[in-house]
């Protein structure tokens, strides 16, 4: 049996395992955060100071840009100055905040991508009745379900990784990644694993499942559209959410619902790379690019006209 220690904190060995890449990396990352983050404060700040955008749907993607920047936020800039400084070294309670704050955003999201997909089922299933159903009372509510459910979810995964004991403190990754903690332990992590791999994906599949009853209705009700372009209208209000959707699942799933035992280090961080920085610097770029109301808020907002 292996000897238990408490260990202080651990070491993040990175982007890559290749010292040599480390810091064109970093390079390129550094432009990805920057990217990532004036996007998503540009789609709140078009939102907010744009009354056309004062609706259910732009209401919800004001707060996606907001979890997408702080979970880009969480991970990046600590991994850039261990990168560019040489400090790899996280202490164990900010490994933990790290951990928290991360699977927060993603659970968050989760619930918030589902929240959207019911408005988009509601403006095209139910046009007549949606403005008295999507409310921006019930908008609140919906907004305030997922951020006190991403905050339980958080606080669960955060518990039980680090009621553990572990045998190592180098952490084949660029951030404390919960499935890359879970692999140092030197206690029996079956039972942790298995209740947090349950308790994952009864919330991943529960979203999921009622985000694709969502696009059930939005397809079924498309279909029923007789002419092509009221069939283009209806489905181009949702497509950029429908790929939003594609990625996060795609993406997350991956990493999240697969046990710890078959967890790969170079799978993880490709995989983590995607769902942590990728889909969230593309959002901003996929809510903009085909909507008409955003591309003109945005050009109001950096395009002063004397």
């Amino acid at each position: 049996m292996t000897n238990c220690t408490r260990v202080p904190g651990f070491i993040l060995q990175g982007f890559s395992g290749i010292p040599e890449l480390q810091n064109f990396s970093a390079a390129i990352f550094l432009f990805i955060y920057i990217f990532s983050v004036l996007g998503n404060i540009s789609i709140i700040a078009a939102v907010n100071l744009d009354s056309h955008l004062h609706t259910p749907m732009y209401f919800f993607l004001k707060h996606l840009s907001f979890i997408d920047m702080c979970s880009t936020t969480t991970t990046l800039p600590r991994a850039l100055f261990a990168a560019l400084a040489g400090s790899e070294f996280i202490s164990l309670p900010a490994c933990a905040t790290q951990i928290f704050v991360f699977v927060f955003c993603a659970a968050a999201e989760c619930f918030l991508i589902t929240s959207m997909a019911y408005d988009r089922c509601l403006a095209i299933y139910q046009p007549l009745t949606y403005g008295t159903t999507m409310t921006p009372e019930f908008c609140c509510v919906l907004v305030t379900v997922a951020w006190v459910s991403g905050l339980l979810f958080s606080s669960f995964h955060t518990v039980n990784t680090f009621t553990m004991s572990f045998r190592d403190t180098m952490v084949e990754h660029f951030f404390c990644d919960n499935p890359s903690i879970l692999r140092l332990s030197c206690t029996d992590a079956q039972t942790h694993e298995a209740v947090g791999f349950i308790v994952s994906g009864c919330v991943i599949m529960s979203c999921f499942a009622l985000t694709v009853l969502s696009y059930i209705r939005i397809l079924a009700t498309v279909a029923r559209i007789k002419s092509t372009q009221g069939r283009q209208k209806a489905f181009s209000t949702c497509s950029s959410h429908l790929i939003t959707v594609v990625l996060f699942y795609g993406s997350g799933s991956s990493t999240y619902m697969r046990p710890a035992n078959g967890y790969s280090p170079l799978q993880g961080r490709l995989a983590a790379i995607f769902y942590s920085i990728v889909t969230p610097t593309l959002n901003p770029i996929i809510f903009s690019m085909r909507n008409r109301d955003m591309k003109a808020a945005l050009r109001k907002l950096y395009i002063r006209r004397p």
